[in-house]
């Protein structure tokens, strides 16, 4: 018969041995923003942090991993980190959507899980109030026989894509296109483009002199809340430039509830609303499942817009 005494003395031995793992978290933690510090998703991820540590008592803070390449070799540091939390990156969609097919090692396939989606960029295609067009279908009758110059930050942003996709889906062409630095209220005072696709920040010095033709949201913008979306004006072009959390695929259940729980919180924060009020950015939380879904349909948009560029 078993001597109860040496059983006590074996489970006693093997605690010892295996001391209870710390409660996360018990030490520093890092949002890996993959651009430089200043943007949207920089100020955020940073008022995320700070309320974080002030959460669960550790230190958190922001890491800036800007590079040639994009956002897509930052991501690759936080998909090479351990899987416990300690390393959490805030990454645009591009990541998800785009970023399992620009062949950088380790983001094919795709390591991540969304914890949740905080942010969508105020996109917009603008014109000078001059203009004899004030919305999307007045803008392709017009280019019928007067092509617009488009503006735009880069042929390869989603927002920049759907515009060229919308004047495909439209029945119009492009004058031309070009990428610009600075898209503001003297680009288009100054005639350096007809239209322009840029954020609204850029424009709400001189709101009174430009026509907002659509917004590349997902929601209309707070400050020029009867622009349509672009997606209500062509639905087969519903995708956004939206910024959310992500953890690695093997990140234990209980350590993103807590990410979460402090992430949602700041989100529904005074001055994270301020700030959404300030720039006309859209600031909210979009719970794991609900972001999982949107990744899934932008996916198939993306995928939809380039083979209408294709054609």
């Amino acid at each position: 018969m078993p001597n109860p005494n040496l059983a006590m003395l074996a489970v006693i031995a093997a605690s010892l041995a295996c001391p209870a793992a710390a409660e996360y978290p018990d030490r520093p933690v890092s949002f890996v923003v993959p651009f430089p510090p200043g943007d949207l998703e920089d100020v955020l991820t940073r008022m995320i942090a700070e309320d974080f540590q002030a959460k669960y008592g550790v230190a958190a803070a922001v890491v800036n991993k800007p590079s040639e390449g994009g956002p897509f070799p930052g991501a690759a540091e936080v998909a090479a980190a351990a899987p416990d939390g300690y390393t959490v990156g805030s990454f645009v969609v591009d990541i998800p959507v785009v970023g399992p097919d620009v062949g950088v090692p380790g983001l094919n396939p795709n390591p991540f899980e969304p914890l949740g989606i905080f942010l969508t960029y105020p996109f917009v295609i603008a014109a000078s109030a001059d203009k004899p067009f004030s919305t999307m279908a007045e803008l392709a009758e017009y280019s019928q026989s007067e092509p617009q110059l488009l503006g735009h930050f880069g042929a390869f942003l989603l927002p920049t894509q759907a515009s060229f996709a919308a004047a495909k889906e439209l029945g119009f062409e492009w004058g031309g296109e070009a990428s610009s630095g600075a898209l503001d209220c003297n680009s288009l005072a100054s005639g350096d483009f007809d239209v322009i696709n840029t954020t609204i920040q850029q424009l709400l010095p001189c709101l009174d002199s430009v026509k907002i033709l659509a917004t590349v949201t997902e929601a209309p913008i707070s400050v020029v809340p009867d622009a349509p979306t672009l997606a209500s004006v062509t639905p087969n072009l519903n995708i956004s430039l939206w910024n959310g959390l992500f953890v690695h695929k093997d990140t234990p259940a209980d350590v993103r509830e807590k990410i979460i729980a402090s992430a949602k919180e700041t989100m529904a924060s005074a001055r994270a609303q301020e700030l959404a009020a300030q720039t006309g950015a859209i600031v909210y939380w979009m719970d794991a499942d609900a972001a999982a879904a949107r990744i899934a349909s932008d996916i198939e948009v993306s995928g939809r817009i380039a083979t209408m560029l294709a054609e």
